[in-house]
């Protein structure tokens, strides 16, 4: 299989060019009821704008037909193949909290849920506040403390969202998600998919076990989900790779431990669109790559809250001059996967991209939705292709070969 990174690599020709990529989660979708996508619906001047000047394309994150998690979704719109680096959402969640990962600790994401009996009925608790799911945190870590040899703890996350941290000898991370991903299914309890990995799936459900009696007599928050359960990996770094340096501006915890992992500074910022686009205007001298997530219009579309999507976008459209008053030699609008609100989770489908640069195609596009994209100068690529793109409208790519 080809290497991208390295052949990049070779042709990279550093300038002061500044790249911005901004990936508003989960964008792309498809059409609802009314035959619409929120891209269509939404009230979009600015991106619709930009599109005219801009080429426009779809990716596909990681092969036809196959969903990507957030995890290989974004480590392919950041150039790395997910088909060769395979990373655990228990890391990405873990480092963007601010965990100590060692070498003798295993990470999961936890998903705080709802059950009725063994039945999951939500899986996200109805998505309690930061502030009541950190109560609960506190909780667990007073009442479970240790199973057999292995240390146990937790951390707070956003709303539902929490980290475990397993300590102990012996403990691999090769499991099943213990998680059915759907409501309506019985609690699912993980089984170790290689040698090696038997002790930390025995200590695993066992902790599922404690935290359903720990959590019996709370009215939403009475269960836990357990999936990307992981080491620490070890990355080619961005900034050897790419000769780029790089900063993350993220809400989420999973988003900057992302970026993290890949070598990116991560820069504190304010909660809202607007907030992450003018930490991105007090920061612009110091980098010369700013990655930008809005984690919303993943979550409205994992809801199936149409309208919300909407509003996020719009939200998004309405901040856009903060950026571009900025004058980036190259900005990207993307996503790491489609969360079609009708199927109210991550899909196959592919997603928008737009770059804007002196030298594109211009022209074609008339408006930023996935059918304009469909017909884009683009065309449909591989999102790992799109970090190569974004260096050669940048001009920091040299002519391969003779």
């Amino acid at each position: 299989m080809l290497d991208r990174q390295n052949v990049i690599k070779d042709l990279i020709s550093s300038n002061n060019s500044k790249i911005v990529m901004l990936v508003m989660d989960g964008i792309g979708d498809i059409p609802n009821e009314q035959g619409v996508t929120p891209l269509q619906k939404a009230n979009t001047p600015n991106l619709d704008f930009l599109a005219t000047k801009s080429d426009l394309g779809q990716t596909i994150p990681v092969l036809p037909g196959i969903t990507p998690g957030s995890g290989p979704g974004h480590l392919g719109i950041f150039g790395y193949d997910p088909l060769k680096y395979q990373i655990g959402r228990g890391i990405l969640e873990a480092l963007g909290s601010d965990v100590e990962v060692g070498e003798k600790d295993v990470v999961a994401r936890g998903n705080f849920a709802t059950i009725d009996g063994n039945i999951i009925l939500d899986r996200r608790a109805g998505r309690p506040a930061t502030e009541e799911s950190a109560k609960v945190v506190e909780l667990l870590n007073e009442k479970i403390k240790q199973i057999d040899d292995v240390k146990i703890t937790f951390y707070p996350g956003k709303e539902h969202r929490f980290v475990v941290k397993l300590t102990g000898e012996g403990l691999g991370d090769k499991l099943e998600d213990a998680d059915p991903q759907k409501e309506g299914k019985p609690i699912k309890y993980t089984t170790a998919l290689e040698p090696g990995s038997e002790k930390t799936a025995i200590i695993v459900n066992k902790l599922l076990d404690k935290i359903k009696e720990v959590l019996k007599d709370n009215p939403k928050m009475n269960f836990a989900l357990l999936r990307g359960f992981s080491k620490y990996p070890d990355l080619p770094q961005f900034g050897n790779v790419f000769k780029l340096k790089a900063a993350a501006i993220a809400v989420y915890p999973m988003y900057r431990g992302l970026a993290k992992l890949v070598g990116m500074n991560v820069v504190t910022t304010g909660q809202t669109v607007e907030d992450e686009f003018n930490t991105v205007k007090e920061i612009w001298n110091e980098f010369d790559f700013f990655y930008i997530h809005v984690k919303k219009t993943d979550s409205y579309g994992e809801d199936g809250n149409f309208e919300n999507k909407v509003k996020v976008i719009e939200e998004v459209d309405r901040a856009l001059p903060i950026l571009l008053e900025l004058k980036p030699d190259v900005l990207i609008i993307t996503g790491d996967h489609s969360t079609p609100c009708l199927m109210k989770g991550h899909s196959f489908h592919p997603v928008p991209l737009m770059i804007s640069a002196k030298y594109t195609r211009r022209g074609l596009s008339k408006t930023f939705d996935e059918f304009e994209c469909v017909r884009g100068t683009l065309g449909t690529i591989y999102a790992v292709d799109i970090m190569p793109l974004a260096l050669a409208y940048s001009g920091r790519l040299k002519k391969y070969g003779a």
